[in-house]
């Protein structure tokens, strides 16, 4: 690095923007710069800064620092690596913590001899990619019963601040029967960074685990970082060692905001409520990583979007909602039936799972629409039926024993407790359903019972 040529030229500091003019007569001693390229800004005081070139008009060449350009004068000088942002990738990255520039930040070694790989990858031609066909199972019936998770998919979590959609994400981070579970935070505060921390550690799967964070407090640029370090790091996980990686992001607004506040401070023209014209292609981007790969592994990304004022509309969730294989809807608690759906989940039930899966999935879910009617009759002082306060028994048992985000059981344990939970609200007749299920699952004592 000691041979490469420095340039001193600085022609402006806007925000964290350094923009640099290189002299072309150092053209043949200077390897080319290429946009993505790293490079390292030094002080006059010996201080060295990680940066990107994100733009290049001729002799000019704009740099985002990392860490921020607080303290760099136009004094500093630049040189360029000649080459984009590398992550390390060995099996001594599991059970480690990455900051947003790919340095470890929990006290242990610095991997620094250990190989690395570029973060800036293009995903895989679709004509190549296996379809989708095998589950993930993550304990959460609201999941696994009736949206199920499908290898390869790229999902989110649609929920609002204040919500627990941080604890339900690391418990299925914990939960899910995945190899690896590689983990990218974005704008944590540190409350919630150590929650995920702690989580992994205490559950015993830490060893299986790789966590990518960028703090709240940490800087802005570092955050455009993760989500690629977090996805280049799973992709080799699969391809070269035939790993099922589960991806877990949180919270991709936040990543989106990052992208916004950049945008802004080049000066790029805004395309809806601020943020930029590419904000759809750089989501998919990231989402298209998502593949189930012919002869080798897989990866399956399931991230939290935030919709600031529950807006669906909002720029993030409704480009991401074009991106996706459906969503989770989280509010009050609770994952919504009809907020949520999976696009893929007609590929695994009744294939990879019990026969009664699909029956259970709709019927319940018909009577759920029924006690809600039910509820809204109740509301406005209506006459209830017999059949009526049946549903609204119903109602209750399902939001207790299946939406509620704290129950954790397995899909046959699910499936089971759908029987009980039918037979305990109504008769057999009233179920319309496949008599030879019936006869083979419906529990013939049960009817008027309720559960512990």
């Amino acid at each position: 690095m000691e041979h490469m040529v420095r340039h001193y030229n600085i022609l402006s500091i806007v925000g964290n923007i350094i923009t640099v003019k290189v002299d072309n007569t150092f053209a043949n001693q200077e390897i080319t710069t290429r946009f993505g390229d790293l490079a390292e800004v030094e002080d006059g005081n010996g201080s060295e800064s990680l940066a990107q070139v994100i733009k290049i008009d001729g002799s000019k060449v704009a740099l985002q620092v990392f860490s921020g350009t607080r303290g760099i004068s136009t004094a500093a000088s630049v040189r360029f690596l000649g080459h984009s942002m590398r992550v390390t990738y060995s099996a001594n990255i599991l059970g480690r913590i990455f900051n947003g520039t790919g340095e470890p930040m929990d006290g242990g070694s610095t991997l620094k001899p250990d190989p690395k790989v570029t973060i800036n990858g293009a995903s895989v031609n679709p004509m190549k990619r296996v379809l989708a066909s095998k589950m993930i199972r993550t304990q959460v019936p609201m999941i696994d019963l009736f949206n199920c998770l499908v290898e390869s998919q790229k999902i989110p979590i649609f929920s609002i601040s204040g919500e627990p959609f941080n604890a339900f994400l690391a418990r299925i981070g914990i939960q899910a029967d995945a190899d690896i579970v590689v983990f990218a935070g974005l704008g944590l505060i540190f409350d919630d960074f150590h929650y995920f921390r702690s989580q992994f550690e205490e559950a015993g799967v830490f060893a299986r685990t790789v966590m990518f964070c960028n703090l709240a407090s940490d800087p802005i640029v570092e955050r455009l970082l993760v989500p690629d370090m977090a996805l280049a790091v799973a992709e080799r996980f699969a391809v070269e060692e035939g790993k099922r990686v589960l991806v877990l992001m949180t919270d991709m607004t936040a990543y989106a905001d990052a992208m916004k506040e950049v945008g802004i401070s080049m000066e790029h023209v805004p395309s809806n409520r601020g943020y930029m014209g590419d904000l759809y292609s750089q989501l998919a981007r990231r989402y298209e990583k998502a593949c189930d790969y012919k002869g080798a592994g897989s990866v399956t990304i399931l991230s939290v979007t935030t919709m600031p004022g529950n807006d669906v509309t909002h720029p993030v969730p409704d480009n991401t909602g074009y991106i996706t294989e459906g969503q989770f809807y989280l509010h009050d608690g609770m994952l919504d039936p009809f907020g949520s759906l999976s696009r893929l989940k007609q590929h695994v039930i009744g294939k990879v799972t019990r026969e009664d899966h699909a029956q259970i999935m709709n019927t319940m879910i018909r009577f759920y629409a029924g006690s809600v009617d039910a509820e809204q009759k109740q509301a406005m002082a209506f006459d209830l039926s017999d059949y009526d306060k049946k549903l609204l028994r119903f109602g209750q048992l399902f939001k207790k024993r299946f939406m509620d985000i704290n129950v954790s059981i397995s899909l046959e344990q699910a499936l089971d407790l759908g029987w009980q939970t039918l037979a305990e609200c109504f008769e057999e007749s009233e179920l319309l359903m496949k008599q030879a299920l019936i006869d083979k699952y419906f529990p013939k004592k049960s009817h008027g019972q309720t559960l512990a």
